[in-house]
Order: structure tokens, then C-alpha cells, then sequence
């Protein structure tokens, strides 16, 4: 975790008076994502996992569909780039290609396409969530995170079956911690498909589409959605559950997958 977080020298006020004293908190950098060498996009990211991050990110665009689309994925920490190489035609990614910085707060994100652009097919899923089991995978994800812990100041993100959390990671922005899980299920060839996404963040219509990208069923949150993401959910199948904290959760799309003891 020491490459994840800085220390800090602050000063702490109180009623009793001042202390200098030592805290911790999440590094930020950016990191620069080059496409087979055309550079496609800078975020501001926690430098873990750029691997995942760069391989989740891409496949979330539509850039590369498969692990097998990946010709090579070259780290650079010292410089914070990544290089993707991969076999295909680059004609699609020349014609996006741009450079932005991408705020790690509550802005949209890095995304090339509009809700409206992308066709994705409904995602048909059986599965089926207990209430009980939602709540126990909601209290696991939350003491998950050892960053956050120590700072306060990352999101997390993780995939699960119903009992358990298979892959989890964090980062400074909640679209790059969904996007270093989903890459990290292309590189490791982990199945989405019936699995569930936990989120620290806010559920709007980018991460909807993340979601069905992977045709994952149900997506939980500790926090709210917004309107057009409880529209895509409806729209293509996903349960979507929001506010799940202490012994409550609000379903605001397709309940008929949460199993209650009525």
C-alpha cells in the first residue's frame, strides 16, 4: 500500500487548541493511456493496477472486445503511461482519438460515446439475491478497502457471486476502480456473466453501460443513482440497488431479483 498513499505533515485544530502531527493520504497521478502509440486519453487515477485500469477502460469504450485483442501492455510507472498495442485496425480508435484530463471527483468520466450511441442488448440473467446476502457482501466491501481506511479518500469496486467477493479493487475515481475490476477479469479470463458489481460511488449512465459492456445482472451501491442511470437499468435488464448501508437498500430497477422472506 506505501505506493498508493503519501504521507503528509498537518495541522490539526480543536476547541483545546493546535497539534502538528503526521497523516496519510491517497496519491494521485496522471496516467496517460497511449493506443497503439496514439494517445488516447489522461486521467487522474491511484497508481495501482494501471495494467487492469488500461485494459478495463478500453474494453468499457469498445475499443477491444477480448483479452486476445491485446497484443501487449506496457507499464511505466516513473512516467505514469500506459501502452496498449494490440493486432487490430486503429482506424476506429483514430477517429476518437483526443486528449483530455478527466477530473477523479464527481464528473462524468473518460468516455467517447453518448448513452444514446450504443446498442447493447438486454441483459437476461436468472440470477437471484437474497436480502440477507446483500447486506453481508455490502458490510465485506465496505471493510475491504485498506486505502480507504487509512485515508478516507478512495473508491472501491468489486465483483462478487452471491456469496462471495472474487475480485476487488480501489482508486481515487470510481469509474477507474469499476474499470481496473473489469480489466482485471479480461487479463485473468474471470466470467462476469451472473455476477454481481459493488460500488462505492454514485451509479450514473456510464457505469450502467460498464456494467451491461460485461452483461452483468446487478450493480449495488452505498450511494444514490441518478435518473438516466435507473432509466438505462430498466432499459437493459440490471437490478440496480442504491443506498445499501446498515439494514436498508432501495431497488430502483428490476426488484424481482432481490429475494425477501415475503
Amino acid at each position: 500500500m506505501s505506493g498508493e498513499i503519501e504521507k503528509i505533515a498537518v495541522v490539526r485544530l480543536s476547541e483545546e487548541g493546535r497539534e502538528c502531527l503526521e497523516d496519510v493520504v491517497a496519491r494521485e497521478t496522471p496516467v496517460t493511456l497511449l493506443f497503439n502509440n496514439q494517445e488516447l486519453v489522461t486521467v487522474l487515477a491511484t497508481p495501482k493496477n494501471l495494467d487492469y485500469l488500461a485494459a478495463g477502460f478500453l474494453f468499457s469504450e469498445g475499443l477491444i472486445r477480448d483479452k486476445k485483442d491485446i497484443k501487449k501492455i506496457l507499464v511505466d510507472d516513473r512516467k505514469g503511461v500506459v501502452r496498449v498495442e494490440t493486432d487490430e485496425d486503429t482506424a476506429q480508435a483514430s477517429e476518437l482519438v483526443f486528449k483530455r484530463i478527466i477530473t477523479s471527483g464527481c464528473g462524468r468520466g473518460a468516455s467517447f460515446y453518448s448513452a444514446a450511441d450504443v446498442e447493447l442488448g438486454k441483459v437476461e440473467s436468472q440470477t437471484r439475491l437474497a436480502v440477507p446476502d446483500v447486506l453481508t457482501l455490502a458490510r465485506e466491501f465496505q471493510h475491504r478497502s485498506e486505502i480507504y481506511r487509512s485515508t478516507g479518500g478512495v473508491h472501491s469496486a468489486a465483483l462478487c457471486d452471491t456469496k462471495n467477493i472474487l475480485v476487488f479493487n480501489e482508486d481515487i475515481g470510481r469509474h477507474n476502480a469499476v474499470d481496473k475490476v473489469m480489466g482485471e477479469c479480461l487479463m485473468k479470463g474471470i466470467a462476469t456473466d451472473d455476477r454481481i458489481v459493488i460500488t462505492s460511488g454514485r451509479i450514473s449512465s456510464e457505469m450502467l453501460l460498464k456494467i451491461a459492456r460485461r452483461n452483468i445482472p446487478v450493480i449495488i451501491s452505498k450511494s444514490a443513482p441518478t435518473d438516466l442511470g435507473v432509466k438505462l437499468a430498466t432499459d437493459l435488464g440490471i437490478t440496480l440497488l442504491g443506498f445499501v448501508r446498515g439494514k436498508r437498500m432501495n431497488v430502483y430497477a428490476h426488484d424481482w431479483r432481490i429475494v425477501t422472506n415475503g
